[in-house]
C-alpha cells in the first residue's frame, strides 16, 4: 500500500476514521448532510432530518499518500459519497454511514494478489488420457461389427 504523508494519527483518537493500517482520514476531512428520510414514520419522519450522507473528497485529501490517492482515484473517483437512511436515529445512521465509508475505502485500497498460473502434473496427465482412452474403448465396443465378422 501507499505510505501515508507526516504522522498517522492514533486508534484510539476518535476523531480519526481508521481505513487500514496505513490509512488515517481525520473526521474534519469529511462533509456531513442531513435530510428528511423517506418512507413511512408519521410525525417523526416528517419533522426529523435522520438520513445521513457523507461526503469524502479524495483528490484534495491531504491524508492520503501519493498511491492511496491514485489508487482510491482510479477505483471510486474524485468524490466518495455515501448515504445512510436506515434507522430512525440520525446518531446511529451517521454510524452506518461511516462503516460503509469505511468498508469502501479499504476494499478500494485493498491490492489483489495477482494470478499464477498453474499446470497440470504429470500424474494429472496421464490420468486423464488413460480415462478417455478407456472411454473411448468402451465406446468402440458398443459399435456394430463391420459386415462379414
Amino acid at each position: 500500500m501507499g505510505g501515508t504523508v507526516g504522522p498517522v494519527p492514533d486508534a484510539d483518537d476518535e476523531r480519526v476514521l481508521r481505513v487500514s493500517r496505513t490509512c488515517a482520514i481525520p473526521l474534519a476531512e469529511l462533509e456531513w448532510r442531513f435530510s428528511g428520510a423517506g418512507g413511512p414514520g408519521g410525525q417523526h419522519a416528517n419533522t426529523a432530518n435522520t438520513r445521513a450522507e457523507v461526503r469524502f473528497d479524495v483528490a484534495s485529501s491531504p491524508s492520503l499518500g501519493p498511491r492511496q490517492r491514485a489508487r482510491l482515484l482510479e477505483r471510486l473517483g474524485p468524490v466518495v459519497r455515501v448515504v445512510a437512511a436506515d434507522e430512525r436515529s440520525q446518531a446511529r445512521n451517521r454510524a452506518i454511514a461511516l462503516d460503509r465509508l469505511r468498508e469502501r475505502l479499504a476494499g478500494a485500497l485493498r491490492r489483489e494478489r495477482p494470478r499464477r498460473p498453474t499446470r497440470p502434473s504429470r500424474v494429472a496427465v496421464e490420468r486423464r488420457l488413460e480415462q478417455k482412452r478407456r472411454q473411448s474403448q468402451k465406446k468402440r465396443l458398443r459399435r456394430e461389427p463391420p459386415p462379414g465378422w
